[in-house]
C-alpha cells in the first residue's frame, strides 16, 4: 500500500511560514539573491510553479549557501514531483544547519509523498522533539496520526513496500545521472531483498554494462531475455550495450523495436531514450511527441534525451526550448 500525502492538506508549507520563522536568523542577502528569492515567492503563491522553480534556482545560484532558499526551493521540487532533488536540497540543509529545525518537517512532509512512511515518521517525530510548538507542530502530529497503523500484519508490509520503493527511487536517482557505482550497490541491496525483481535485474544489468563490467551484463539481459522473450527491456538493454562495443548484433535487438508502440508510459520512454542513444533520431522525436509529458517530467533522461533526438532532427531550436526547460526542472541536467 502507497500513501499520497497531499502537501496542501498535510504541510501547510506556506511561503509566510518558511519566511516568518527563519528572517531574523538569516545573513541578510545580496540584492540580486533577494530579489530573485522575491520574484520565486510571488510566483509559488500565484501557483506558477515552472516561474517559481526559475527563480528560486537564481536566487540560489547568488546565495547557494542561504538554507531559506534551499528549503523553499525543495518545496517547489516537491511541488513538481522531483523527490530527490527536493531530498537532496534538504540534507544539505541539515548538514550545514542541524539546527535548522524546520528541515526536519520539509524531510518527513516529502517522504510521506514518496510513500516512505517509516521515514516520515521519523522525521516528523524528530521535528516535535525539537520544536514541539513549532510552526508546523499541528502539521506535523496530523501526519504522525495518518502514518499511524494499527495492523502488525500491515505495519511489516508496509515496511516491505517502503524498503521496495525507497530502493527503486534511489538506483532511478542514480542512474539518471550516470552514478553506476552507487546504482550497482542500490540495485544489489533491492536484488537480495526482492530477488524476483525483474525490472531490478535489468537496472542491475544496465548499470553493470555502464560501470564496465560488459561481460556481465551481456549474460545477465540474455538469460533474462530467454526467461522472458518478450521483454522490451531485455531488448532494449541489449541493443544499447552492443551499440556502445561497435558490435552490429545491436541491429537485431533494435529492429525489434521499431515496431513496438508499449501502452505504458514509462515503457514508451524507454524506447525513446534508446532510440535517441542510438541515433535513430527522427524515430525518437516522434516517440518523445507522443508521450504524456505530466507523466515523465520528473526524468531527467525526458529531457536531455529528447532534447539530443531533436537537435539532430533538425529541430534546433526546440531542441534548445527543451534542453532550458529541463536545466530548470532538474538539478545537474
Amino acid at each position: 500500500m502507497v500513501y499520497f500525502v497531499s502537501m496542501l492538506n498535510i504541510g501547510g508549507l506556506t511561503v509566510e511560514k518558511l519566511k516568518e520563522k527563519n528572517v531574523a536568523n538569516l545573513i541578510p542577502f545580496v540584492p540580486e539573491a533577494d530579489f530573485y528569492y522575491a520574484k520565486g515567492i510571488e510566483f509559488f503563491n500565484k501557483r506558477k510553479i515552472e516561474s517559481a522553480l526559475k527563480w528560486m534556482k537564481k536566487a540560489l545560484e547568488k546565495k547557494p549557501n542561504e538554507p531559506l532558499i534551499k528549503c523553499q526551493l525543495a518545496v517547489v521540487y516537491m511541488e513538481l514531483h522531483a523527490y530527490h532533488e527536493s531530498l537532496r536540497l534538504l540534507l544539505e540543509v541539515l548538514e550545514s544547519h542541524p539546527n535548522y529545525e524546520d528541515c526536519h518537517y520539509l524531510l518527513a512532509n516529502n517522504y510521506a509523498h514518496l510513500g516512505l512512511l517509516e521515514d516520515a515518521k521519523e522525521y516528523a517525530e524528530k521535528y516535535l522533539t525539537v520544536a514541539p510548538d513549532g510552526d508546523y507542530s499541528i502539521e506535523a502530529k496530523r501526519l504522525l496520526e495518518i502514518t499511524d497503523l494499527d495492523d502488525d500484519d500491515d505495519d511489516f508490509q508496509l515496511a516491505d513496500e517502503d524498503d521496495l520503493l525507497f530502493l527503486q527511487e534511489t538506483a532511478f536517482f542514480f542512474m539518471e545521472y550516470f552514478e553506476w557505482e552507487d546504482a550497482v550497490e542500490t540495485l544489489e541491496d533491492l536484488l537480495v531483498l526482492f530477488p524476483n525483481h525483474i525490472s531490478g535485474k535489468h537496472d542491475y544489468a544496465e548499470a553493470l554494462f555502464f560501470l564496465g563490467d560488459h561481460e556481465k551484463a551481456i549474460e545477465l539481459e540474455l538469460e533474462l531475455l530467454e526467461e522472458h522473450p518478450n521483454s522490451i527491456a531485455g531488448y532494449a538493454n541489449l541493443a544499447l550495450f552492443y551499440y556502445n562495443l561497435n558490435e552490429e548484433e545491436y541491429k537485431y535487438y533494435i529492429n525489434n523495436l521499431l515496431h513496438v508502440y508499449p501502452m505504458h508510459e514509462q515503457q514508451k520512454l524507454k524506447l525513446a531514450v534508446i532510440f535517441s542513444r542510438l541515433g535513430i533520431y527522427e524515430e525518437a522525436y516522434h516517440r518523445f511527441r507522443s508521450l504524456r509529458k505530466e507523466v515523465v517530467e520528473s526524468h531527467p533522461s525526458y529531457y536531455r534525451w529528447f532534447a539530443h533526438a531533436a537537435y539532430h532532427f533538425g529541430k534546433e531550436e526546440k531542441a534548445r526550448a527543451i534542453w532550458k526547460e529541463g536545466c530548470y526542472r532538474h538539478l545537474n541536467l
